[in-house]
């Protein structure tokens, strides 16, 4: 068994056995799975660029789209160029638009290949003269691009919006106008505020219960053009009840890092489908429980994924805009890019505490791929932190 010298909440160091038996990558399709399931996959940074990383972002781009490749091969769809991938954190519209021209030629390569890319407004920046007709062309431009890229769209929430509408209606006006434009129904992604501050207030109402009203009344006006709705509130019980209130031909899609066990599995009045950030972190465990939930054993899905559900609400604890960190910590530790780097310096904002135990709930749920090279990887980070593995 391997051993590890790890870092205590009490500042202790001691001994930790690596136990968990790592679960097997296992290819599949995404129709051998009953759930539509997105990961929306993280950026690998080029630590050998000579940039400023803070201004400049640097991304090692084959790194990038391998890892696309393997979310593929697990059977599940790539969520490209969304917050996963630091959009707003580090990488900026004009990276964005060459990862999605990237994406969508690895895409192509395959008949399998499931993908959307977030279109948003990140290019205009928040301010007190933006106005609503800015960010309706904001929108229209980030649109037009994916989608005359052939892809399909996640319309992604908008900073600028948030801090320009004076009341519901903005909201109604932008998204109408939007959604009455695009080729293909879109999904439609609600991010809350413990992902994003900025977007704090969403739909023009401080309660999250007002705001779903208005949410649904822009769908229903809308059913047409959107395929499904992601919301990311870190509550079963607000997406259950707005799941249920959705248009029948409108998807759920949990964005719930809390939760999503649950969600997913659903209940007699309806389940979720996913998109999901942890999903790049616990790929072949998603990949499995999801295709043990296909042939009905929905006691395998939760052994598999239950689990996981303690590192992700590790990986997403409040500063939860921070989680990115998390995910890249463990596709180092799983041996998918050679370093803990990345852009805009994002490595840095946890600490080695978080680091540690999200070490032993990796350990724990069984997505240490090689525990072997982890816990190398995991002494070198312990190095440079001057601490003896």
């Amino acid at each position: 068994m391997t051993i590890i010298n790890l870092p205590n909440a009490d500042r202790s160091i001691s001994p930790y056995q690596l136990t968990g038996e790592p679960i097997p990558f296992v290819r599949h399709k995404a129709s051998d799975f009953p759930r539509i399931a997105y990961a929306a996959a993280h950026v690998v940074a080029d630590p050998l660029a000579s940039n400023d990383p803070w201004l400049t972002p640097a991304i090692d781009w084959d790194t990038t789209l391998q890892f696309r490749h393997r979310l593929w091969d697990l059977g599940l769809g790539v969520a490209e160029a969304m917050d996963t991938a630091q959009r707003g954190m580090g990488l900026t519209w004009t990276d964005a638009q060459e990862l999605i021209r990237r994406a969508q030629l690895e895409a192509r390569t395959r008949e399998d290949a499931l993908i959307a890319y977030g279109a948003g407004t990140d290019h205009l920046a928040p301010g007190p003269d933006v106005t609503i007709d800015q960010i309706i062309k904001a929108y229209e431009e980030q649109v037009g691009f994916v989608e005359g890229q052939g892809g399909r769209v996640i319309l992604m929430a908008s900073r600028a919006l948030a801090a320009a509408a004076k009341s519901p209606d903005d909201y109604a006006r932008v998204y109408g106008h939007i959604l009455s434009q695009v080729k293909q129904p879109v999904v439609m992604h609600w991010l809350g505020e413990m992902f994003d501050p900025a977007l704090e207030g969403y739909w023009g109402k401080a309660d999250h219960t007002e705001a779903m009203d208005v949410c649904l009344d822009v769908i229903a006006a809308h059913a047409d053009k959107v395929d499904g709705i992601k919301i990311s509130l870190l509550s079963a019980e607000k997406e259950i009840t707005m799941r249920r209130r959705l248009p029948a031909s409108v998807k759920m899609y949990t964005g719930d890092d809390f939760n999503y066990a649950e969600l997913i599995a659903g209940d007699d009045q309806g389940y979720s489908h996913a998109l999901l950030g942890i999903f790049d972190a616990i790929a072949p465990a998603a990949s499995a429980g999801l295709a043990a939930l296909g042939t009905g054993n929905t006691t395998e899905f939760f052994d598999l994924l239950e689990p996981t559900v303690p590192l992700s609400r590790h990986i997403f604890a409040a500063p939860t805009r921070f989680y990115k960190t998390g995910v890249v910590f463990l596709a180092y530790l799983n041996g998918l890019q050679d370093h803990f780097t990345m852009i805009g310096g994002q490595q840095s904002t946890r600490s080695l505490q978080h680091l540690a135990e999200l070490f032993r709930l990796a350990d724990q749920a069984r997505v240490l791929a090689d525990p072997e090279l982890a816990a190398l990887r995991m002494g070198d980070v312990l190095a440079v932190h001057g601490v003896s593995a």
